[in-house]
């Protein structure tokens, strides 16, 4: 019975009109509003100013439960919102539906049948066909940013690769180099000039290292070309960008244009792998195999935490792919939620705070059969990781 309650309380819907209650204890539990769709929803404090528009990139704060109310996330617990382009695809339908019913500053109950969320699949916590129930409150939109303005007759530099390029305010920094940890701000758009991503609606520039095959072929050769301080666009025709197979949002065979500033850059040192001579190899049942190279303390991270770590990943020739550590930013994300590979969900499950383990991850735990940017198919992995934190 607490349970109920509980659920009923959570959902802002008054009180369940339970068996035995007198008609002067009944309280008729405000009606939901339904789509086509059968998506549901209530609002329960609105905000100010317009609906949210596709492209608007908004940060929510949410908690999510189960028809049994057992919450399964919870951003308010992470102490910031999450955000995403409204009508975009990166998030799960009901979202990308439902979002654009709302405001800046609205409160609000959202339910998601299975068929407007991971349908038939499961998702960490969340079982096959589950119906989700939201409360959501809307911190912030951002409209979509306007491209920059072209001046007529400028410079536009085009490369034996088919990339174009043009500097549109120059900067007077230093020139970009390969091995140099840069700070980009960005708005990609198809050729109709419709957004599909923008660092600057999310208030988030990307940082990655020159050189490295973390980005995109055309971003590799057009942000070379640049200084500390530019605003560019640059136009990026398929085969430098996401090829005939496509990414996401973005279908095969889509030229691309971004609008980019160069905000930071600095050279950075290769990390160097741990060493692990004369350690224990160590597998677990998966065929998650690891080295401890050196011991943390006190608790092992459990799931639904947040937990932050360093870490520089390897191919087998020795090739960095990824490293946080040449990014100076520690990766965070919720353990045992599947927004990791599997190798990474099981292996710092068993790490202590201050550990650094190696984990040498078999395609089966990675990213299997599939190419993923620098990293090949059927590709092992080796990652270095550092616990540095959770909570």
């Amino acid at each position: 019975m607490q349970r109920i309650l509980r659920y009923a309380l959570a959902l802002g819907a008054g009180f369940l009109l339970l068996a035995g209650c007198s008609s002067q204890q009944r309280v008729v539990a405000p009606v939901f509003t339904e789509h086509e769709t059968g998506l549901r929803y209530l609002i329960q404090e609105r905000g100010r100013g317009e609906l949210i528009q596709k492209n608007d990139v908004v940060f929510v704060h949410y908690t999510l439960m189960l028809e049994d109310s057992t919450i399964v996330d919870n951003s308010y617990d992470r102490g910031e919102p999450v955000s995403f382009m409204a009508g975009s695809g990166q998030v799960i339908k009901g979202w990308d539906e439902g979002i654009m019913l709302f405001r800046q500053g609205d409160k609000a109950t959202l339910i998601v049948p299975p068929h407007l969320a991971y349908g038939d699949r499961a998702m960490g916590a969340i079982p096959p066909g589950s119906t989700l129930y939201f409360n959501i409150e809307i911190v912030k939109v951002n409209r979509a940013p306007q491209p920059f303005a072209v001046p007529e007759g400028i410079n536009i530099v085009q490369t034996t690769s088919g990339l174009r390029y043009a500097v549109i305010e120059p900067g007077d920094g230093t020139m970009l180099i390969p091995n140099m940890r840069v700070r980009i701000h960005y708005t990609g758009y198809f050729e109709d000039m419709s957004i599909f991503d923008s660092s600057f609606q999310r208030e988030e520039p990307i940082d990655f290292t020159l050189g490295k095959g973390m980005v995109i072929r055309g971003w590799e050769e057009g942000i070379s070309k640049l200084r500390v301080g530019d605003k560019a666009r640059l136009w990026i025709p398929y085969h430098l960008a996401y090829g005939e197979q496509g990414r996401g949002p973005i279908p095969p065979a889509s030229n691309l244009i971004f609008d980019v500033q160069v905000i930071d850059a600095e050279e950075v040192k290769r990390p160097r792998p741990y060493p692990v001579d004369g350690l224990e190899l160590q597998q677990t049942e998966s065929g998650l195999q690891y080295f401890i190279v050196q011991e943390g303390q006190g608790d092992q991270p459990q799931t639904g935490q947040m937990v932050t770590v360093h870490y520089t990943g390897f191919l087998i020739n020795g090739n960095i792919f990824d490293s946080s550590v040449e990014r100076g930013t520690p990766f965070r994300f919720l353990l045992g939620r599947g927004q990791v590979i599997a190798g990474w969900d099981e292996g710092i499950a068993l790490m202590q705070k201050g550990a650094k383990y190696r984990f040498i991850i078999p395609p089966e735990l990675a990213y299997g059969q599939r190419a993923t940017g620098p990293i090949p198919a059927n590709a092992t992995l080796i990652f270095d990781v550092e616990l540095i934190d959770f909570d």
